[in-house]
């Protein structure tokens, strides 16, 4: 079972880093884990429609009505918390997020997000893997001291994201993996070496 410190040690481990107990435990390592850990998962969950932190919910409208423009305005989520608008259930419903706000004409709307999932439990492996990078990454320079481990630590970042992206995006029926034109983060030498 993973766990965020089975995530920080592993981003301290790609660093050359000593590894940590607790997030509370009285070193620089992880005062530096506790402070960052939230920000780069977020910073991640961003960066996909990942599959394991998609949520669907239908919403009423508050009370409350935009000023202009829009009839009505949606507060989102909560629980979990919506990191990431994806799209609502009809592709023809015109909408604008704005603060904390759907802002459409709708009267009711169905809406698919990227929840803020807090749990490593419930994540895919190569999320894990991708926040753990991306946290190396981040790590790098207060820990290390070294802004070209950083860097390298980047690259790597990058090149997981992108294999994670991959994989994570052709798990349903609804995409055509042969279709090159699907995506230009997807290279050929991505699905080859995520076969390996």
């Amino acid at each position: 079972m993973a766990s965020v410190v089975d995530i920080c040690n592993s981003a301290l481990n790609q660093i050359g880093a000593s590894n940590i107990i607790s997030l509370t435990e009285d070193s620089k390592a992880a005062r530096i884990c506790n402070q960052r850990y939230d920000f780069i998962r977020d910073y991640v969950f961003r960066a996909h429609p990942w599959n394991s932190l998609i949520q669907r919910v239908e919403l009423a409208p508050d009370t409350a009505t935009p000023a202009f423009e829009f009839a009505k305005q949606f507060s989102l989520p909560t629980d979990p918390f919506c990191l990431r608008v994806l799209s609502l259930d009809d592709p023809d419903i015109i909408f604008r997020v704005e603060g904390r706000k759907i802002l459409t004409d709708e009267s009711t709307i169905k809406l698919k997000y990227v929840g803020r999932i807090t749990d490593p439990n419930a994540y895919d492996t190569l999320l894990i893997e991708t926040i753990a990078a991306a946290l190396a990454a981040d790590l790098a320079y207060p820990l290390v001291g070294s802004a070209t481990l950083g860097a390298n630590m980047n690259v790597f970042y990058q090149e997981k994201l992108k294999e994670a992206r991959f994989v994570d995006a052709t798990e349903d029926n609804q995409i055509n993996t042969s279709d090159t034109s699907i995506s230009q983060n997807f290279s050929a030498d991505t699905f080859i070496n995520s076969r390996l």
